[in-house]
């Protein structure tokens, strides 16, 4: 299948310029997400990670995040650029999202920066924002992308796009 890149417009990002390795950049967008009309994070002091073909993640820091809403479980996943994930449940009142946030706990030295952060799968949430503008989530909830008008793609996560 032949990918054919979106051409970024003003003030836009294409996810086909973002390098690979991934690249870490912090941010003073105003990040929130809220889970069963409970903000769970509010911060502008974020990073962005930036991989090709796959539309940016937030990490958020801890002290930013109202973690007694998130608990730690036993899934874990590893990311041959930031080293072991471990994932949390998140529980508001009676409504529970399973394993809908990650964490590092020990990143890689490029990466080191997200230590104590944590990022959440915008399709497991009710709403995240960068700024004002309400986030639609990357398909597919491997990769956990956040996807504004400001990112064009086309992005990893569609079916049929596995291989790329």
């Amino acid at each position: 299948m032949a990918i054919q890149r979106v051409e970024p417009g003003p003030g836009q990002e294409s996810v086909w310029d973002y390098p690979r390795p991934p690249a870490l950049e912090s941010t003073a967008d105003r990040i929130r997400v809220v889970f069963n009309r409970v903000v769970l994070a509010d911060t502008r002091q974020s990073w962005r990670v930036l991989e090709t073909s796959h539309p940016p993640v937030y990490y958020i820091p801890v002290t930013d995040v109202q973690m007694g809403y998130l608990q730690r479980t036993r899934k874990a996943s590893f990311c041959e650029w930031k080293g072991m994930a471990h994932y949390y449940t998140i529980q508001v009142e009676d409504r529970i999202a399973a394993d809908a946030a990650w964490g590092y706990d020990d990143p890689t030295a490029a990466f080191a920066e997200i230590k104590d952060h944590v990022a959440f799968y915008p399709s497991k949430m009710d709403a995240c924002y960068v700024g004002e503008e309400l986030v639609h989530a990357q398909a597919g909830d491997f990769y956990g992308g956040w996807i504004t008008e400001k990112i064009v793609g086309p992005f990893k996560g569609e079916p049929g796009t596995w291989g790329w």
